[in-house]
Order: structure tokens, then C-alpha cells, then sequence
């Protein structure tokens, strides 16, 4: 089996189980569509968590910048990559409105574990466990609703995962620059 065989298989079998439960439907057509801005404000809702609350603002911070340099590279790569979308190419049923957009790699997917990633990488790992389940499930959800392949969330979770461990080089604790934006409201 190739890796392109295996991509398809694991493609059809999660959006092969789309169309049979009218609630499972709904839940994965919600989840993809409300699943990001849900993301993003449980996010910004965190602004106010206490303690620690300089150490967990540049650690909301770092994840909104880790979301946008993701988004980022995916521009970069798709001047080299232009994939079809699964259901333009029969592959798979589309339960909501097409995309003009190229497959490959999701933006749903990069954001998401753009922000789970960050929690991991620093050091909040009940945060961490929350994103990134909520981020598999915007994944899933995406190829459940048969607008990407396996492998097109796949790689928006790695782009996702890049930027979230490469920022914290750029973006350190304690600069002037964080000190300014962590000391805002």
C-alpha cells in the first residue's frame, strides 16, 4: 500500500461514515464551521486567568502570533502545492459549501494545533490536553465533512506544530515588546 493509497483509505473511511446519522452530521458541520472562532475565544477568554497572569498572557499571546505565522507558511506552500479538493475529485461527499481555496494544507487544522501546540510547548499541560483535543476534532471534522484529505490536516497539524515550537525564538518572556502587550487591560 502507498502512501497516497493509504491517504485515500483513511480519507473514505472518515468521510464515509458522513450521511448516516443526521446528529453526527450536524455536530462535525458545526465543529468545523464554529470550531476555530470557539478555539480563538476560549483563547481570549483566558486573558483574565489568574495566577500567573504575565506568564499566561505571553503564553495567549504567543499562541495568536503561532496561529498567523502557521496560516503564514501554508501561504508559502501553496506556491508549490495545488491540490484538488477530495470532493472535486470524487473522493469524497461534501456536507457543506465547496471551497475555492487549494486541499493542501488545512488552515482549520494549522490554527488549531497552532494553539494546542503552544500550550504544550510551554509547560501548561491541562490546556495543552483541551486544545489539542479540540484541535483533532476540528481535523476530523474537516475531512468528516469531505472538504480535505487525511494528509491535508495531517499537514496543517505539523505547519501548526512548526510555528508554534519556532516562535518562541522570536517571541521572548520579559521583552520590552511583552512587557507592553502582556500589560494591556
Amino acid at each position: 500500500m502507498t502512501q497516497n493509497d493509504l491517504d485515500l483509505a483513511v480519507t473514505k473511511l472518515i468521510n464515509g461514515i458522513a450521511g448516516q446519522t443526521l446528529f453526527l452530521d450536524t455536530a462535525m458541520i458545526w465543529v468545523s464551521a464554529a470550531g476555530i472562532p470557539l478555539l480563538v475565544l476560549a483563547v481570549a477568554c483566558q486573558w483574565w486567568a489568574r495566577p500567573d497572569r504575565q506568564g499566561t498572557r505571553h503564553v495567549l499571546v504567543q499562541a495568536g502570533l503561532a496561529f498567523f505565522l502557521g496560516l503564514g507558511f501554508n501561504q508559502i506552500i501553496l506556491i508549490f502545492v495545488d491540490r484538488v479538493r477530495p470532493y472535486a475529485a470524487g473522493i469524497s461527499d461534501l456536507l457543506i459549501a465547496p471551497s475555492a481555496d487549494p486541499s493542501f494544507p488545512s488552515d482549520h487544522a494549522t490554527a488549531a494545533f497552532a494553539i494546542a501546540v503552544t500550550f504544550a510547548v510551554s509547560n501548561m499541560p491541562k490546556r495543552a490536553f483541551w486544545f489539542g483535543l479540540a484541535a483533532l476534532t476540528v481535523a476530523i471534522s474537516r475531512v468528516y465533512v469531505g472538504t480535505h484529505y487525511a494528509s491535508d490536516v495531517l499537514g496543517g497539524a505539523l505547519t501548526g506544530a512548526f510555528a508554534a515550537v519556532l516562535l518562541p525564538s522570536f517571541y521572548v518572556r520579559g521583552t520590552r515588546v511583552d512587557r507592553f502587550i502582556t500589560g494591556l487591560l
